[in-house]
């Protein structure tokens, strides 16, 4: 991949909430790493009156906030603060573009832009961004989610962002495709040569995805509310972690032949009927109970209103192509749920005959354990014999084998997913970005779900805040004989 790194940089939203947690904090990581270009300047915008001391100021108060203390370091926190610059911007009013444009000056030698704002500011912004000469051939464009609530809307928001930004200057942010575990997917199933035979419908049972979240609404109760856990997390994350298991072997490590092979999986996920739908997902919405010992409130309580809205959601999915014919997908995520625990858990077939079965020895099918938060590991679980001498019986029990990345790689240091994207940004790597054509399949195929909801009149059922979820989403996998991993 030839890299481009681009001269300057240009953050909307830079006083909000994940510009402080995430994106500062994630720059100068890079800055006092020495991966930044030397030159490269940092240019904040938001709706106030910040002018470029207010701006550092704020800046330093989010990285002293959310800086890990052994990162914390004042000289390069100074040099940090020198890069960055301050222009308020109102998305709306195109007549504040101009003095944005005059303060970020010649952006002959790149311009990477990141827009984190509501869906309905985005036609205004690239438009706003284009009129004053922001939008050129030198310029790339970084969009954080939410892009659209369904197809039609997506299709709405890429057509705003193609007019004014071909499809190889827009990198679409899926911050799970960021993190460390979750590229070591890649590795794993292409880097291994064990893995290959097996992974398919010969040799895989079934596969389970969890992203568990012990959190209510938080602060995103606008937001929630009008997406619901289908759009905010089975759209994009969970689907892209289905699409890393399911992809076939691409041909290199690029942007084209990865989201080419991820493409596809989407484009073969089976497409739920009305009638389908009832039987293939679960729909719930928590009520008051206990999270980690603590009493929190059920969702109506915490929105202050009575709400269809669904916090949880169960799917059973498959993808149908010649590899994964008849493997189910089970795709389970929710919030105040019993621990917080994002994996993948992919179990393989049993042996089809036991030798010990006559001496008594009991086989469980072999499970492959992908951790990505919050601990990151990778565990197989194996069945190993019991010490003994054997005189009743041979006794088997399963074991695992265990590889702790935080623990194997102890003297190297964890990144946030953000650093990497943002660097990836700004040195032109699509490779972990999301490809429109990725997107609306994404959608087709969750707008189908929706339908089937609607056409059902399908109301979540309620789950107490600090368990696993409503008993249908137990229903869902033991009616096949398999249970969700919640140990």
């Amino acid at each position: 991949m030839q890299r481009n790194p681009v001269a300057k940089m240009l953050l909307f939203g830079a006083t909000g909430d994940l510009a402080k947690r995430m994106l500062l904090p994630s720059l100068y990581g890079l800055h006092a790493d020495g991966l930044l270009p030397a030159a490269l300047t940092i240019t904040g915008s938001a709706r106030g009156e910040l002018d470029d001391a207010g701006f550092r100021k704020e800046a330093r108060e989010a990285l002293d906030e959310f800086l890990p203390a052994d990162r914390k370091d004042d000289a390069a926190i100074g040099s940090f603060l020198d890069r960055l610059f301050f222009q308020p911007a109102d998305l709306s009013d195109e007549s504040t573009f101009q003095a944005l444009a005059d303060k970020i000056g010649d952006v002959s030698g790149g311009l990477a832009i990141f827009l984190s704002t509501a869906p309905s500011l985005f036609e205004p912004a690239v438009k706003g961004l284009e009129k004053v000469g922001l939008a050129g051939d030198t310029v790339r464009i970084g969009l954080e989610k939410p892009l659209g609530y369904d197809l039609a809307s997506s299709r709405e928001i890429n057509d705003t962002v193609a007019a004014v930004f071909p499809e190889e200057r827009i990198f679409r942010i899926d911050h799970y495709l960021g993190k460390e575990t979750v590229q070591n997917i890649l590795a794993l199933r292409f880097g291994n040569s064990f893995f290959e035979p097996v992974w398919n419908a010969r040799g895989i049972d079934n596969v389970q995805i969890t992203i568990a979240e012990t959190v209510g609404l938080e602060d995103r109760a606008g937001y929630y509310e009008g997406a619901g856990a289908l759009r905010d997390m089975v759209a994009n994350h969970m689907l892209q972690l289905l699409a890393l298991i399911a992809m076939e072997p691409p041909a290199r490590y690029d942007m084209t032949e990865v989201r080419d092979e991820k493409a596809k999986v989407f484009r073969s996920l089976r497409q739920m009927t009305p009638a389908d739908v009832p039987h293939c997902t679960v729909t719930g919405q928590y009520l008051g109970g206990a999270v980690k010992g603590e009493i929190v409130k059920g969702y109506d309580e915490e929105l202050g209103k009575d709400s269809d809205t669904e916090t949880f959601v169960a799917i059973k999915a498959h993808v149908d192509n010649w590899r994964w014919q008849g493997v189910p997908f089970y795709l389970r995520t929710g919030k105040r749920m019993a621990v917080r625990r994002s994996e993948i858990a992919i179990q393989f077939k049993a042996v089809p005959h036991s030798m010990f079965a006559g001496r008594g020895g009991l086989l469980q099918p072999n499970t492959l354990v992908i951790r990505l938060q919050p601990e990151e590991y990778i565990e197989l679980l194996v069945m190993a014999k019991e010490p003994g001498l054997d005189r009743e019986g041979v006794r088997l029990r399963e074991v695992p084998l265990k590889l702790s990345l935080d623990a194997e790689f102890a003297g190297t240091r964890r990144r946030i997913a953000y650093e990497r994207l943002l660097l990836d940004l700004i040195e032109g790597d699509q490779t972990l970005f999301v490809r429109r054509d990725e997107v609306e399949a994404q959608w087709t195929w969750i707008d189908a779900i929706r339908a089937g909801w609607e056409a059902n009149g399908t109301k979540p059922k309620h789950y107490p805040a600090g368990t696993w979820g409503p008993n249908a989403a137990v229903a869902l996998t033991e009616r096949d004989g398999v249970t969700w991993m919640d140990d």
